[in-house]
């Protein structure tokens, strides 16, 4: 078994130790490691066995699974790394909430235990994919939480024209616009005041930041739609946003957005399904009144 370990290094000593508890109990168990060039100053140099790799092209079907040891943002980055070739990520929580990466870090030789023994489950989630007139987000232009179109700070509300495989559904006078999935869904989109929808769902939301008008409401589409967006501006530009990564955009691109043709695998320990998360996460069913 080989085993690739990411994380974005700002752990401090805390992640040092965590990181050396985890490539100890990997080596013991004969797995091969395989560890991102960004943690090499993080390992003992007895650890001698083990690669390093650098960015996406480096990995390849020889690895089993991906460990990411941070939040949720340390998971979008392991997306562009993985892209379509179907390796598993495994999320240490290194973070606050820990929606995606929701194994704590109290809990490696757990994790490293449920590997070895094939003691998981693989949850499938769906991405979103960005087509346009011009390049965006380079070889990736895809997310696994969100697409979203904001106004520049300077700027006055936008207006964004917004269809549904080419049928006109809305214009929105916003700061801003999000395209959820359902695993996004927890994210941006419901600080937002959009719904939460379960993973298995296919269906994405659309849901407006700060609109003009106060009838304007979240809403649930089909996946299988393609969206596509004109959006308009006092300014000459606004923001586009996949998951963490942004572009400045000029005015008059057009923007249409889709259901990704390839999925990323999640690794959870089986007592870990999504209603414990949102019972863990967002204390559902606590009653903290006393």
């Amino acid at each position: 078994m080989k085993v690739a370990i990411y994380s974005r290094g700002n752990g401090g000593e805390g992640l040092k130790d965590e990181l050396e508890e985890l490539v100890s109990r990997l080596i013991s168990n004969n797995i091969q490691v395989l560890l991102h060039f960004s943690l090499k100053e993080f390992i003992k140099p007895q650890h001698t066995v083990v690669q390093f790799f650098s960015g996406h092209k480096e990995l390849n079907n020889s690895v089993d699974f991906l460990i990411s040891i941070g939040g949720d943002g340390t998971i979008l980055d392991t997306v562009t790394l993985v892209r379509n070739k179907n390796i598993p990520i495994l999320g240490i929580n290194y973070g606050r909430l820990g929606f995606l990466a929701s194994i704590s870090k109290n809990e490696i030789g757990v994790a490293v235990d449920a590997l070895v023994n094939r003691r998981y489950v693989i949850d499938k989630r769906s991405l979103i994919h960005l087509d346009a007139d011009i390049e965006l987000f380079g070889d990736a232009p895809f997310g696994i939480n969100e697409f979203s179109i904001h106004k520049r700070d300077i700027s006055p509300m936008i207006k964004i024209n917004t269809y549904l495989n080419g049928e006109f559904l809305n214009t929105y006078w916003c700061d801003g616009l999000i395209l959820a999935t359902p695993t996004g869904s927890t994210g941006y989109n419901m600080s937002c005041g959009g719904p939460i929808v379960f993973p298995e769902a296919g269906s994405l939301v659309i849901t407006p930041v700060a609109p003009h008008n106060l009838n304007v409401r979240p809403i649930v589409v089909p996946d299988s739609y393609i969206i596509s967006f004109e959006v308009e501006s006092r300014s000459d530009e606004f923001i586009c946003a996949i998951d963490a990564r942004r572009e400045i955009v000029q005015t008059g691109v057009q923007l249409a957005v889709k259901k990704e043709n390839f999925s990323i695998n999640l690794v959870r320990l089986n007592e870990n399904n999504f209603l414990s998360t949102l019972h863990t996460k967002l204390t559902w069913g606590l009653d903290k009144r006393n």
